[in-house]
């Protein structure tokens, strides 16, 4: 058995060393190597499809967000949708408030668990949005209900409010696997309601969207919106079970500000959202949840995404660090297979792309860190662009990624995760000749809430346009004889390097 001093001297060595390997040091004290990446001219997977980015937002965010006349719509919100999205978007709505939702049935008191409506307006004003965006629409449908009559007259409505042409599938519920032991509503005594039975499990779930489908017009059905594991190890029965579905849908969060310990690698720090591995929520299960639903010959999109579950994390998922993390997690799980994702956010929430006030002088966003992220992914790998393979020796908190677009060109994205040292990366792309263009994504820390720009513009701390102001910066980078093009990061930022067509 070791001494404890060993054992203290050993624990003291590694602290160090991981310490030196977050702040890009090499073990002995030195600035870390110059990273030599290189990048293959085969793409690695699929084409990233077209929407393959879009928004998931509460069912009453809706009019918070987009307005309450649809003829005359939020214009910051469509201009904001449309730069992520800028080919053909999908906006799911529902989210948590998803089984907290009815249309009004006829003859029938409200739920005690419902505690939002939805009228003529607010399909017309989710309409409006549709059309005006060029998006289709994944709407949640109130399972959880025990009285299939709501169920049925929501479909029906939505699916008359919105259309069919601009409904890409009525989603069935929202994280089922909590409605056997979370309530449903409490009595004014406080006394918890549960809408299933306790142990509720996929098998039950199923069998309740069989009959679900059974009772609405033939339209395309999206599920099974959960997250658990045992859930998911079971997601060939829900499809087989559920032959209109069309759509798998799942939710992820890498992080739990709920019901977490402060030892777990789930709880809410900077480091952990930049983790990766196995006690990465993210990509848990992930690749084999694509591979059974590509076996089905399904679609799967994760439709609920963010950094920390329970609406967010302050000074975590509203900071710097939340862009750098949304820029590699789409990288990510495009890798993985997943055909699209919609990042989740409502009013309020510390995770929140942007806020909108509205007066008579007219609408004002506040355009949060996260969206950078998300816009800087959308530049980099546009609609129709292929992931390529890169082989690099990484030495630190690096990140890379590379993509060739429809227009040929290639785009290599750089995410350096340290917090006080920059990094050098020596990038060759086979046959690169011409100069290639360099946009940064950066903050004043990793912390920020405020001054983060891309490409040296701002939407500043509020904007009456939804347009990045101020003068652009790019800069050029000329390659050596080998096609080797070098390039320092700064600590925690990111940079997208373009090389066009050869």
């Amino acid at each position: 058995m070791s001494s404890r001093p060993a054992v203290l001297s050993s624990l003291l060595i590694a602290l160090l060393y991981a310490i030196a390997v977050g702040f890009g040091m090499s073990a002995t004290g030195r600035p870390a190597d110059p990273t030599a990446l290189t990048v293959g001219s085969d793409p690695k997977h699929s084409v990233i499809p077209s929407g393959f980015v879009g928004i998931s937002l509460e069912t009453w965010a809706l009019e918070s967000y987009a307005g309450t006349d649809p003829g005359k719509l939020n214009p910051l919100l469509i201009r904001l949708l449309s730069a992520i999205s800028p080919d053909a978007g999908v906006i799911r709505i529902g989210g948590s408030s998803a089984d907290a939702t009815w249309w009004p049935v006829r003859g029938m008191t409200r739920p005690p668990g419902v505690s939002v409506t939805i009228d003529g307006r607010w399909l017309a004003v989710a309409r409006a949005l549709a059309d005006r965006t060029r998006s289709h629409m994944i709407l949640d449908v109130n399972l959880e209900d025990p009285d299939p009559r709501v169920s049925v007259a929501e479909s029906r409505a939505l699916l008359a409010g919105v259309g069919r042409r601009r409904t890409a599938a009525l989603e069935l519920g929202n994280e089922p696997e909590l409605w056997g032991s979370w309530s449903w509503y409490r009595t004014s005594t406080g006394r918890q309601v549960m809408a299933r039975r306790r142990h509720y499990d996929m098998t039950d779930y199923a069998r309740d969207s069989a009959r679900f489908a059974k009772a609405i017009p033939s339209v395309p059905l999206a599920g099974p919106t959960d997250w658990a594991p045992k859930w998911l190890a079971r997601l060939h029965q829900f499809i087989a079970a559920v032959p209109r579905v069309r759509l798998v849908t799942l939710h992820r969060y890498p992080l739990a500000h709920c019901f977490t310990k402060r030892s777990a690698p789930q709880f809410p720090t900077i480091a952990h959202l930049f983790t990766t591995g196995e006690s990465n929520l993210l990509t848990w299960g992930l690749a084999g949840a694509v591979a059974t639903a590509h076996a089905h010959q399904l679609p799967l999109r994760l439709d609920e995404l963010n950094s920390v579950s329970c609406s967010g994390a302050p000074g975590i998922s509203n900071t710097f660090a939340s862009a750098l993390w949304a820029l590699d997690a789409l990288f990510t799980v495009a890798q993985l297979g997943v055909d699209g994702v919609n990042i989740h956010t409502f009013p309020g929430a510390k995770y929140a792309l942007y806020d909108f006030t509205h007066s008579q002088a007219g609408w004002q966003a506040r355009v949060h860190p996260e969206y950078y992220g998300v816009l800087l992914f959308t530049r980099a790998a546009p609609p129709g662009s292929r992931l390529l393979r890169l082989s690099w020796t990484s030495w630190g908190p690096l990140r890379a990624w590379a993509t060739r677009g429809p227009d040929r060109h290639i785009r290599v994205v750089l995410i350096n995760q340290g917090l006080l040292h920059g990094r050098t990366v020596a990038i060759r792309i086979p046959g690169g000749t011409t100069p290639a263009s360099v946009v940064r994504l950066e903050a004043p820390s990793v912390y920020a809430t405020t001054g983060i720009t891309i490409g040296g513009q701002t939407f500043g701390d509020t904007t009456a346009t939804a347009l990045l102001g101020g003068t652009k910066q790019t800069e050029t980078i000329t390659p050596s004889k080998r096609g080797v093009y070098r390039i320092t990061l700064p600590p925690a930022s990111a940079a997208l390097l373009t090389v066009g067509a050869g």
